[in-house]
């Protein structure tokens, strides 16, 4: 494809582009005119524009939906860059008023932020910008920081160890764990040795469905080992679970301080040293000056001071 002339760039409109990177995102122009607010007719219209300009079909009709030609993957990203670019640019310079904003705020997170950071933010929203309607995707480490590159989120919240060069992150605040369980189970508490903490059973949170965690990291380094029972990807149904079956579950202290007592259950200090992370907020570079995206930063540290 040859480079474009001055006259062609000038038939190309943002209308054009947004439509080619919704038909190369869904392959299907009825999900794409939804996305957008456009009609069918509109879609297939800036479909045989951009057809015309590019002297490419772009896209081929399939049983399964629209399958991109060799130039259109290859237009892909420098499009995405583009209209990125534009849309960092408009909103450097477009002030932000949050008793007016209207619009959608995509925040990747899993469930011990979902629990601990998103209901107070929603609140402070509601009050705040209550045309704003936040959608929470339950993606954590290396599938947020895909979402935020592909413009799918514009805020993660979360640990990432060493976050992608094009994300920038603001450290929220520093997390560490508790265990929780039973009373009966945590007679001693808020203390458990680590005799009474090998001996018991336990309920692992992984949400990649893993049996082995850090804890059982760091027990092996001191020659010991534990029982795990059941692992479950979340938190609060593991505290539900260790309601009903008496086994321990040890996760992070704002998740256990705030919700272990409504199952019925008591907390202690973990009788082993447990690696402490960051839980911070992550965006991609190019949001570093939306008014928009530092506003709810700006909401979810208040949050936290308060």
């Amino acid at each position: 494809m040859s480079e474009l002339s001055t006259s062609e760039l000038r038939r190309i409109d943002l209308t054009l582009l947004l439509v080619f990177l919704g038909l190369m995102r869904h392959r299907k122009a009825l999900e794409v005119a939804a996305d957008l607010g456009l009609t069918q007719s509109a879609i297939s219209q800036a479909l045989k524009r951009l057809r015309d300009i590019f002297g490419d079909p772009l896209f081929l009709r399939r049983p399964h939906g629209m399958e991109p030609t060799a130039t259109a993957l290859a237009l892909e990203a420098p499009v995405a860059a583009a209209v990125e670019a534009l849309r960092g640019a408009l909103g450097a310079v477009r002030a932000f008023e949050p008793g007016t904003a209207t619009g959608l705020l995509r925040l990747a997170a899993l469930d011990a932020e979902q629990a601990v950071l998103v209901p107070p933010l929603a609140a402070r929203l509601r009050v705040m910008a209550p045309g704003l309607t936040l959608s929470v995707l339950p993606l954590g480490r290396a599938a947020a920081m895909e979402a935020l590159a592909e413009g799918r989120a514009e805020l993660a919240l979360g640990f990432v160890w060493e976050p992608p060069e094009a994300i920038s992150g603001q450290a929220l605040y520093e997390e560490s764990f508790l265990v929780a369980g039973r009373p009966g189970a945590l007679p001693a508490a808020p203390r458990i040795d680590i005799d009474s903490y090998c001996t018991a059973e336990h309920i692992l949170v992984s949400p990649g469905g893993d049996l082995r965690g850090v804890v059982d990291d760091q027990l092996a380094a001191l020659g010991r080992t534990r029982r795990v029972i059941l692992g479950l990807p979340a938190f609060l149904p593991a505290l539900a679970a260790s309601a009903a079956s008496g086994a321990l579950v040890t996760l992070p202290a704002r998740v256990a301080r705030a919700f272990a007592p409504g199952f019925g259950l008591v907390t202690a200090d973990p009788p082993l040293p447990v690696r402490r992370f960051a839980v911070s907020a992550f965006w991609h570079r190019r949001n570093d000056t939306d008014p928009r995206i530092g506003w709810v930063r700006q909401q979810l540290a208040e949050i936290l001071r308060g």
